[in-house]
């Protein structure tokens, strides 16, 4: 298999033409693509892909200390071993496709990074380069003996130096979210909360349509295309009377609510010169979420059988290590309740500057590379929390999706939900954090608020979707852009474009009384 094409011929090829010859045998004129039984998982959506990708540690470790050399030798002596199962072999598989994903993240070399530099910077010099560079705010690592940078380090450099900004020739214009900041939506939402007693208020209908276009001759003509498009489930209060408007291709299979990344699944076969596209359209009324917590009512949780797997480690991305447990002590010192430990807790990963992120596919421990960096993306800044808070003994869970504004913003997002007694589920948005140029009532918004402008795709990060990929995963933890396949493997991200579109429509009236 090419790098262009991407993926790997895995075990799961045979017999897939036979499984996408039943499937559109029983399509129906409804437009609703049925599976065979075999395809479905017994509890659909909930399994962790995680387990099915975990290779060696020795060959992992390999991998991360960029000693890729190393790691293909020990990949190739292990696929060698006539005993190794189908799943050994994807895991194998998989960090020989993680080694090209890291090597299309690090693609400067140090000239390139230097030049990439001085297009804002004119007068950039060797040696404020390798200032920063020591310093760890132009991102790097070493690849089989050669220093190689991250392509968005030059551009996450001015997020990360006061110093690098204030050198800046060229306007600084970061792409920020009107809700990072004090908005008449906070105080919209906290005013309805407050008046009605309720906490899911200020509500907004909106339209999506979301898209992937596969680019022309990623794969042969006349093989079919699979593609995984994010839908959002039904979630009490927080997002409500969805409706599927139509597909592009018309039939589809739309997974079950119990789906935690909800996806509308799609066939198409491919035209040689031609792009393919998938796409799907729907409306949805999404609720802003406001908690006016008392700290003083707050007590420590009864960890119930419902709430146990919120306060437990899950490998890779959430583990309590020890550098996690030192940094934990530190922050919370010896404050007992849960409401001030979270608050900490949120500060301090709230204080980390936001940065581009590599694919989260290429990290091993998402929360502990966060830790490590000291700066982060809005999905490392959340897992970072959730292992935090976990750790404390505070519940909490993963949600993310995309956000959007009633102006021309729109981004991928991801933040998250702590459980905190009395109160239950609140949610929490530690890359939004807090709102330091907002009234006092309101600068803690995003500790127990949510704007009602960010729609849910994802209720939990790694999980396996309905119907279930065959090859691994363009994107191994979230899901907002998309996932698209054929029979050869994955189609990864620089083979497909994505777009998301959406209006925000008047209100829906509520029903009559009969």
């Amino acid at each position: 298999m090419s790098d262009r094409q991407g993926g790997h011929t895995g075990p799961y090829r045979t017999g897939a033409r036979h499984l996408v010859a039943v499937a559109l045998a029983a399509t129906l004129a409804t437009g609703v693509l049925a599976l065979p039984a075999a395809a479905q998982d017994p509890a659909p959506g909930t399994a962790d892909i995680s387990a099915r990708l975990a290779a060696p540690a020795d060959i992992v470790a390999l991998v991360d200390a960029g000693d890729f050399a190393g790691a293909e030798a020990a990949i190739a002596a292990a696929l060698a071993d006539p005993g190794l199962d189908a799943d050994g072999r994807v895991a194998l598989e998989f960090q020989r496709e993680r080694m090209r994903r890291i090597r299309m993240d690090f693609g400067l070399d140090e000239a390139a990074a230097k030049e990439r530099l001085r297009r804002d910077i004119p007068d950039l010099t060797d040696e404020e380069f390798a200032r920063w560079d020591q310093a760890g705010l132009i991102e790097a690592r070493v690849i089989d003996g050669e220093r190689r940078w991250f392509n968005r380090g030059p551009s996450n450099l001015f997020r990360l130096s006061a110093e690098a900004r204030e050198r800046k020739a060229t306007p600084l214009n970061f792409y920020d979210s009107p809700l990072e900041f004090a908005h008449p939506h906070h105080a919209e939402v906290r005013d309805a909360a407050l008046a009605t007693g309720e906490r899911s208020v200020a509500p907004r209908r909106v339209r999506v349509t979301q898209s992937l276009t596969v680019k022309p001759d990623q794969v042969p003509a006349g093989e079919t295309l699979r593609a995984w498009l994010p839908f959002p489930r039904a979630i009490e209060g927080q997002q409500e009377e969805i409706e599927l408007l139509g597909t592009v291709p018309a039939v589809h299979q739309l997974a079950p609510e119990s789906a935690l990344q909800r996806t509308v699944y799609m066939e198409a076969p491919a035209r040689a010169g031609e792009p393919t596209e998938f796409s799907v359209s729907y409306e949805l009324t999404i609720h802003a979420q406001y908690n006016d917590i008392d700290p003083t009512r707050v007590v420590p949780a009864e960890i119930t059988p419902e709430l146990a797997p919120f306060v437990e480690e899950r490998a890779p991305h959430v583990v309590f290590t020890d550098a996690m447990r030192l940094r934990s002590a530190a922050i919370v010192g010896d404050e007992t309740n849960p409401y001030f430990v979270a608050k900490k807790l949120f500060e301090y990963v709230d204080s980390l500057p936001w940065a581009g992120a590599r694919e989260y596919s290429t990290i091993t421990n998402i929360s502990q590379h966060a830790l490590e960096q000291g700066h982060a993306d809005c999905g490392q800044q959340t897992l970072l929390l959730i292992t935090l808070l976990r750790l404390n003994g505070i519940p909490a869970r993963w949600q993310s999706g995309w956000i959007f504004s009633e102006g021309s913003y729109n981004n991928m997002h991801d933040w998250g939900w702590l459980y905190l007694a009395p109160y239950g589920w609140v949610p929490m948005d530690v890359t939004f954090g807090r709102l330091h140029d907002a009234r006092p009532e309101l600068q803690d918004f995003y500790l127990g608020g949510l704007d009602a402008l960010r729609i849910a795709f994802n209720d939990d990060y790694s999980r396996e979707f309905v119907p279930a990929k065959r090859h691994p995963r363009s994107e191994t933890v979230d899901l907002q852009r998309g996932e698209v396949e054929w029979d050869g493997g994955n189609l990864y991200f620089d083979q497909w474009k994505y777009g998301f579109k959406w209006e925000i429509l008047s209100p829906r009236e509520p029903a009559a009384e009969s």
